[in-house]
């Protein structure tokens, strides 16, 4: 009877701290065997057995960092979903509606860590539906940062990344800069978003295009705003389309031939 109390009393405490972040959830993520790190997930019903989904990282900027994990919501990807989009679209190459689960982890300081990057997909995709053909990166600021530096980490894990989204991004160390064939080989498509007074950032997108470009054209698009660091959402949102296409119909127009099976250690 009190193991039966013990367990009621903890089910209701989780669901009432999940209902504190709806539309998403809080987990904690595994960047080692004995380090987690909070995060916010989100993840669609499937419809079919079996079904699995394009998994979407959104790393936060730095005002977000800390322990607070409803501050994740104050911009990028997980603002759109608290604010009632579905974060869903048509792949125009295949006509089929796709769903995605979105994960926002949460760093104490600056960003996420490129080497946290690898062990968190480990961790997710043994526990989430996660089509691992589809991992794309979004990230704004030092979130930008985050996606460059992944990108850019090592050949493995930039042989597990389809796409990405990189909004005003933070520069990279001179070693991650000179990684940028490891983008080239992994044929990872980025769309950049920038603002045209935003001087240090565009320098940095500049810098990452042709870090990229000199390796393999084609990989790259960009989309220069009016304004300074600011208005990611405006872009965010599946309302802003380019070319008649909306961030996450241009992400799904990229996958990876084969699945990645988690490691294990």
């Amino acid at each position: 009877m009190l193991k039966m109390i013990a367990l009621v009393c903890f089910m209701l405490v989780v669901g009432t701290v999940n209902a504190q972040y709806e539309p998403m959830r809080k987990i904690d993520v595994k960047i080692s065997p004995w380090q987690t790190r909070q995060a916010l997930i989100y993840t669609p019903t499937p419809t079919v057995a079996g079904e699995r989904f394009p998994l979407l990282i959104a790393f936060h900027g730095r005002s977000v960092a800390g322990k607070d994990l409803s501050i994740i919501y104050k911009e990028g990807v997980p603002r759109q979903l608290k604010e009632g989009k579905m974060i869903e679209a048509v792949n125009k190459l295949d006509g089929k509606l796709y769903k995605f689960i979105v994960l926002a982890p949460m760093a104490q300081s600056w960003s996420w860590a490129p080497q946290d990057v690898g062990p968190m997909l480990d961790d997710i995709i043994k526990r989430y539906p996660v089509d691992t053909t589809r991992i794309y990166l979004t990230g704004y600021s030092a979130g930008g940062w985050s996606v460059e530096a992944a990108k850019t980490h090592s050949p493995e894990l930039a042989a597990r990344i389809a796409a990405c989204i990189t909004m005003s991004p933070a520069n990279l160390d001179p070693d991650y800069l000179k990684r940028f064939k490891l983008v080239a080989d992994a044929d990872i498509h980025t769309w950049y978003f920038v603002g045209s007074k935003d001087d240090y950032f565009r320098e940095n997108v500049k810098r990452f295009m042709d870090s990229t470009a000199k390796y393999k054209k084609g990989l790259l698009k960009i989309t220069v705003y009016p304004g300074a660091h600011c208005c990611w959402h405006s872009f965010l949102t599946p309302r802003y389309r380019e070319n008649d296409m909306n961030v996450y119909e241009w992400l799904l127009q990229y996958k990876k031939t084969y699945a990645v099976k988690p490691r294990t250690r």
